[in-house]
């Protein structure tokens, strides 16, 4: 049974992308919506995203940002008004120009991203240098019209977060552009056990409408680099843009600085391709929706049901969110089902366990069992659990530091990135070297490493001024 489970998958050596649309979608975290790029995400993989949520939410509202809400309609005519976002986004704008019957006066687009219609409340709002900063963060939906989609990856419509603020000064508003980075690199080594590189990114690579953006890129287990957050610092651009204007302890009216930052489901979409294995998901119990199952053997003897719903009630109440499988499935299929959707452990009792006082417990992430007291179990259970997340992100780190190498010329970024490896090289700051590279490798510039380690460019070979990493992308 169990190699019939696995033939339903592709095989992640040979075909990873196929494999992660079959494990998407046999583990029904998600299915295809009825508009071509669209997704149903489904109550698997919505329960992800809550406990994305909720994990995420704490960590801003620690840094003193609050939540609020902004229309998903924006008029045409505000995407004008920084040139630079305007050009950057127009691709991707979905435009509504009729309702209720009739053509609508100005067109209204489909918030792609929300700057200009939030850079156009904060200059209502803004009066006094009292009323700085401001910190709000919104949870939302987004639509960006894409040609080519995956699940999670990349879809026209997606559910993200986006954090803006507004600062009385230059300082301030990198500190928070930095500090925020710095957020989200927590959040995706301590919650998701995906390790990460930050860093600038270059000038063809950053947001629309950025004097900076600072990024956060994730090796998945093909080798290629998923961008799963980033951090803008807009500096005046869209104040100017939008007078968000404020009254200065001087007496003077000044434009604010302001700041953006977003994540989004493509967190979840990491989740998959970092950690997950040939038999499916393998998740890390912080985000896991089940975090324990509990397999009952031979359920009809020996007492063996009324001890498992024990166990879960005993578990619940320490806070562990547990399953008890009683379906009349077989245990093998049960395996292997519970073993595709990535619960981080397994417990298995039978009549024999029971009277041995003891209960098998197995690891998704690692695949091993042991034999556990059925008297400690509870507290086996939250250690394991608290073992297999710290194990998952060093795991992850060992996988992705080995895939790191280093390269003086164009043939050595292309050898390493068709190997699966993020590289590092010098680079000497021009758009056609950077061009250059990315047509002759297929792979971009994806942060600005923090050290300059190469001395000459790997494209012209002229004095670097950066390291840079290089690496295919999703």
């Amino acid at each position: 049974m169990k190699e019939n489970f696995v033939e339903q998958i592709a095989d992640i050596e040979k075909d990873f992308p196929q494999w992660y649309t079959d494990v998407v979608l046999k583990t029904r975290l998600v299915d295809y919506g009825p508009v071509k790029g669209t997704m149903v995400i489904r109550p698997y993989g919505y329960a992800i995203w809550e406990n994305i949520q909720k994990e995420m939410d704490a960590r801003f509202k620690a840094t003193g940002h609050v939540n609020a809400y902004f229309p998903l309609l924006i008029p045409m005519s505000f995407f004008t008004k920084e040139a630079e976002h305007v050009e950057g986004f127009a691709p991707e704008v979905a435009v509504v120009t009729h309702a209720g019957g009739e053509e609508l006066a100005e067109p209204l687009a489909i918030r792609p991203t929300s700057e200009t219609v939030i850079g156009n409340m904060y200059a209502k709002w803004l009066q006094s240098y009292r009323d700085l900063p401001i910190l709000i963060n919104q949870w939302a939906n987004v639509m960006r019209w894409e040609k080519t989609t995956r699940p999670f990856l990349r879809t026209s419509e997606f559910l993200w977060q986006e954090g803006h603020t507004a600062h009385a000064t230059e300082e301030e508003a990198m500190e928070e552009t930095m500090k925020m980075l710095g957020v989200y690199k927590e959040f995706a080594e301590n919650v998701l056990a995906i390790p990460v590189l930050t860093g600038r990114k270059t000038e063809k690579e950053k947001f629309a409408g950025a004097v900076a953006t600072f990024g956060m890129e994730a090796m998945m287990k093909d080798g290629k680099s998923l961008q799963a957050g980033t951090s803008h610092f807009l500096g005046q651009n869209f104040s100017k843009a939008f007078d968000i204007k404020f009254l200065d302890k001087d007496g003077s009216q000044k434009y604010a600085y302001t700041t953006s930052w977003g994540t989004s489901t493509r967190m979840i979409g990491a989740l998959i391709m970092a950690h997950g294995d040939a038999r499916g998901l393998v998740l890390p119990p912080k985000v896991a929706p089940t975090q324990a199952v509990i397999i009952p053997i031979a359920a009809k003897k020996g007492g063996v049901i009324e001890t498992c719903l024990k166990i879960k009630d005993d578990l619940e109440k320490a806070g562990v969110r547990v399953v008890l499988d009683d379906t009349d499935n077989s245990p093998g299929w049960k395996f292997n089902e519970w073993e595709m959707k990535g619960v981080p452990l397994r417990i298995e009792l039978g009549p024999r366990d029971i009277e041995a006082g003891k209960a098998l417990i197995f690891r998704r992430d690692t695949l091993e069992k042991g034999e556990y007291a059925l008297s400690g179990v509870v507290e086996e259970v939250k250690d394991l659990l608290e073992k297999v997340q710290k194990d998952m992100l060093e795991a992850a780190r060992k996988r992705r530091d080995a895939r790191i190498t280093s390269a003086d010329g164009i043939d050595g970024i292309l050898k390493a990135v068709e190997s699966g490896n993020f590289v590092k090289a010098g680079w000497c700051a021009s758009r056609e070297c950077e061009d250059k590279i990315k047509a002759e490798t297929a792979a971009t510039a994806r942060i600005i490493d923090d050290k300059l380690s190469h001395k000459k460019c790997a494209c012209c070979g002229k004095p670097a001024i950066y390291t840079v990493i290089f690496a295919r992308a999703y």
